[in-house]
């Protein structure tokens, strides 16, 4: 789907709802040299009702879920004023859709891309609205079996947008037995005409790291300014300044593996070679027709100055033609 590892960094919900909370978010992750940054749109009305049960009953404010979707939504105005801000400081905007309302919202506003929540995946109603648009679609799986991710491939594939596949573990924060990183690799097996990713909840800067080690695409994560901070998702967050590492880290990993070293090739350690490879040497005062033994060689550097030591068991049982002093090299013309 890209050259390198395409990063998304989701603030999800941590805005609160609040517009000025959200822009201060696109103005500290565009400093973190991330792609994109995602949020998610909610139409209560359109996507949830009063029966919605809370995943975790975290809110001090809202008596519902549904209640609480409706905080986190904003106007077709302020999504507009959103995505100009991350065209100005040069992120890719991006927002999970949780309704068809919400997909003709984003529409509107001209996405690029659709990124699909795990709890979406078999949503064929929304995903057909998606699918007609022609854009590339990133599933996230965190939900879905292999079975179900063959259906929704198949029900995609004859309108044949660009499909990319995100590892997901729905677990907030993720421990370390629950991330699935040999999954990746699987899908990569399973799916090799699709991109595919690693979509993570574990606050950890090593998790993404080690998913692009092993191939992944893409990388998704939620963002916070501090793990303390009020939501659903905080404690699974990573912070602004650990974002910044992660993506250094990547592009570090990114280029590593991209310069594949051929380990026959020795010419960049030609002088080095001389200095650290070790000659034979003579560890005591030996006389003139001395015949040499195991007991008697030491290694010294540089490697230049005599024998080398990997070959000291072809002088064992010869004789020196001359005496040696304690520690000097041995050279070829000083044994018969």
């Amino acid at each position: 789907m890209e050259e390198h590892t395409f990063i998304i960094a989701e603030i999800g919900q941590a805005h609160d709802g609040s517009l000025g909370i959200l822009h201060s978010y696109i103005d500290a992750i565009a400093k973190t040299g991330v792609d994109a940054i995602k949020f998610q749109t909610h139409i209560a009305e359109a996507e949830s009702s009063y029966e919605e049960p809370f995943r975790i009953n975290f809110s001090y404010e809202d008596k519902t879920r549904f209640d609480y979707w409706h905080r986190m939504s904003f106007t077709p105005e302020q999504w507009q004023g959103i995505k100009q801000h991350c065209d100005e400081v040069g992120l890719e905007f991006m927002s999970s859709p949780f309704s068809l309302a919400a997909v003709d919202l984003l529409e509107d506003l001209g996405v690029k891309r659709y990124k699909i929540g795990s709890g979406e995946t078999t949503n064929f109603l929304m995903l057909k609205k998606i699918a007609l648009t022609g854009k590339p679609i990133i599933l996230s799986s965190g939900m879905s079996s292999y079975e179900e991710i063959d259906k929704t491939l198949e029900f995609l594939k004859p309108y044949g947008n660009e499909v990319s596949i995100m590892q997901c573990t729905t677990a907030y924060p993720t421990p370390p037995e629950r991330i699935g990183l040999n999954v990746i690799l699987e899908m990569m097996m399973r799916y090799p005409d699709n991109t595919i990713g690693l979509s993570e909840h574990t606050a950890q800067i090593a998790t993404g790291i080690a998913a692009v080690a092993m191939g992944a695409g893409l990388l998704e994560f939620h963002a916070v300014f501090d793990r303390r901070m009020f939501g659903p998702d905080a404690s699974s967050s990573l912070t602004i300044d650990e974002v910044s590492e992660l993506v250094r880290s990547v592009r570090f990993i990114e280029k590593a593996l991209d310069n594949p070293i051929n380990k026959d090739d020795l010419s960049p350690y030609k002088d080095l070679k001389k200095i650290f490879g070790k000659a034979l040497a003579v560890n005591k005062d030996l006389p003139q027709g001395h015949v040499l033994s195991f007991d008697d060689l030491e290694a010294k550097k540089p490697a230049d100055q005599g024998i080398s030591a990997s070959v000291f068991e072809s002088v064992i049982g010869k004789r020196l033609n001359k005496g040696k002093t304690r520690y000097d090299f041995l050279r070829e013309d000083d044994i018969n």
